[in-house]
């Protein structure tokens, strides 16, 4: 599905649905009464985001394995596996898993460090533990009340902001705003802009600024490019591929985690052969494509950088510290 549009706007639809978000946060209220919290015995960071849809999850939780890497940890990722069928606790093989079993994110974490997929994260986290880590990476998880957390970050797409700032349906928010700040120790705000409620937030509420920086732009400079895209916001991906200075000359938008049938990368291939350009797609929709079919199509890889990585090195350190 894609964001409705009155997600970004206060008006009448969204009051119109507002009681139903009351129902919304109150199933949240029972789950929370109902779930008994559990530590792993190591550091949990989590990395999740107010909203639903995409914001820049999976690049912050690599972005922060690397750090805990380098001050000497041996982080490991845990997901729930959205998209995958398996349960788990699963440590994802890189090699040998598909998506359809562990998800796309999962896949991709993978690739740079021990990632597990578990739907009860806390059992998942004490899978990793007992595998080595010693620190554990969330990736997503904020309103999951399974699993303490020792620090959280609240990823936000700068140029997204909180929509409307009301809570599903009448709005993107997975809780009330107030609510998920008491949880976060800072915000990363993901791109140039700046959304109106980052001015009003409390001063004990740090902002981290970064930004997605392609890592292979060159390989697509002035070339012909057919992109496709099953994420939270393909624009963002398509705006990207045209920073790196490449022709984009047809875009094709599919659902968030959508799995590619043969006949749809049949039909790209064919657009893109009817264009005379290359078929580029994200990292996450590359890790869903069935391997077979994967010859011919290129990513766009990408990392997250911080404009001061010291503030985020202050905050994960200090965590640590306090054990």
């Amino acid at each position: 599905m894609r964001d409705p549009d009155f997600w970004q706007k206060d008006g009448i639809a969204a009051k119109l649905l507002s009681p139903l978000s009351a129902v919304w946060r109150a199933g949240a209220c029972i789950r929370t009464a109902t779930t008994t919290a559990r530590h792993p015995g190591c550091p949990v960071f989590c990395v999740g985001n107010f909203t639903v849809g995409g914001a820049g999850k999976t690049p912050t939780a690599i972005a922060l394995f690397d750090l805990l890497t380098r001050l000497g940890r041996t982080p490991h990722f845990v997901s729930r596996g959205y998209g995958g069928s398996i349960t788990g606790p699963h440590q994802v093989d890189p090699v040998k898993d598909h998506a359809d079993k562990v998800g796309d994110e999962p896949l991709l974490l993978a690739q740079e460090g021990p990632a597990w997929i578990s739907r009860m994260r806390s059992l998942g986290a004490e899978a990793a533990r007992n595998a080595g880590a010693n620190a554990i990476i969330l990736d997503d998880g904020l309103q999951n009340p399974s699993l303490i957390k020792d620090c959280s970050f609240a990823v936000v797409d700068s140029a997204y902001g909180i929509g409307n700032g009301r809570v599903m349906p009448a709005g993107p928010m997975r809780e009330p705003l107030l609510r998920g700040l008491e949880k976060v120790h800072a915000i990363i705000l993901v791109g140039d802009q700046t959304p109106d409620f980052i001015n009003d937030l409390p001063a004990s509420v740090p902002v981290l600024r970064a930004h997605v920086t392609p890592v292979n732009g060159a390989d697509f400079k002035d070339r012909k490019i057919v992109a496709f895209a099953g994420i939270g916001r393909p624009a963002k991906f398509y705006d990207s591929l045209k920073q790196v200075g490449a022709n984009v000359v047809l875009t094709r938008d599919f659902a968030d985690h959508h799995p590619f049938t043969d006949h749809e990368i049949s039909a790209l291939r064919t657009e893109a052969t009817r264009q005379n350009a290359m078929l580029v797609t994200t990292q996450k929709d590359w890790m869903r494509l069935p391997s077979e079919s994967r010859t011919g199509i290129s990513s766009l890889n990408i990392r997250l950088m911080f404009e001061d990585p010291e503030q985020l090195s202050r905050i994960v350190t200090s965590v640590l510290a306090d054990g």
